[in-house]
């Protein structure tokens, strides 16, 4: 992998992470049509510029992350993707992050599924519009929600949003509480990541990590920005349109 590359699959990283379309479906798609082999070098930099995006959320949640008061309910909801990531790390590795099959029928379905959970609220009168109305059973929902995304081509982002509006959240307090929720989440899975994989890596394999760091960063504030303006007055079924003609372009253009 060139800088090129790295920084074109770091932006791509910053710019779907906390959109609901999947950054690590998107990420698999764009390393096909880059050409870029799937190494092990290669899965671990689509996990480590995770941190960099995270970074985003810290950087721009920081009062709400050092507020002793958020954290019981966001770690409820770590708790069920921390048990199936230790639990099926190697299987999702080594099976399931890389394949395109898996991403572009994740990404069909998951566009159905969005578009039924805005339509099955259409007209509700959500009742949790803050971190503090929030109860424990509602942050496990959300959390056995969010366990689903190690599917590569779900998205963590449409999971937990998912997962919040079916609580009872309304858009923007799903939103944000996916955005806490990543810290945990993505902190957890890039250092087991880290933990199995740093001693193979090389100098410049470590370059190449900062410059998608920094990348990821970068487009990261922007995106999580232009979401919350986005959902004071959209819903996300245009999402949901976009992860069905996503699929099905890549399937004729790509797959077959």
């Amino acid at each position: 992998m060139d800088f090129i590359s790295a920084i074109i699959l770091s932006a791509v990283e910053g710019l779907t992470e906390f959109l609901p379309v999947s950054s690590t479906g998107h990420l698999i798609l764009a390393s096909r049509l880059l050409n870029i082999t799937q190494t092990d070098f290669v899965k671990s930099f689509e996990i480590f510029i995770q941190l960099g995006a995270i970074s985003s959320v810290v950087f721009l949640y920081f009062k709400d992350l050092i507020d002793p008061k958020k954290w019981p309910p966001i770690l409820i909801a770590f708790i069920p993707s921390a048990i199936i990531g230790l639990v099926f790390y190697k299987f999702i590795k080594s099976f399931l992050l890389g394949s395109s099959e898996v991403v572009v029928a994740s990404l069909f379905v998951g566009g159905f599924i969005l578009i039924a959970v805005e339509y099955k609220n259409l007209g509700k009168k959500e009742v949790i519009d803050s971190f503090e109305k929030i109860n424990y059973k509602q942050a496990l929902i959300i959390g056995i929600a969010q366990s689903f995304s190690v599917i590569p081509g779900t998205s963590r982002a449409a999971a937990t949003i998912i997962g919040g509006m079916l609580a009872g959240l309304n858009r923007k307090t799903a939103v944000e509480f996916s955005f806490i929720l990543a810290v945990p989440t993505m902190l957890g899975a890039t250092m087991l990541d880290l933990i199995q994989s740093y001693k193979n890596f090389s100098t410049s394999n470590l370059q190449i990590l900062a410059v998608g760091f920094i990348a990821s960063f970068v487009v990261a504030v922007f995106a999580i920005k232009f979401l919350l303006k986005f959902v004071k007055n959209h819903t996300f079924v245009s999402f949901g349109i976009y992860r069905i003609a996503a699929a099905i372009i890549f399937w004729f253009f790509v797959l077959r």
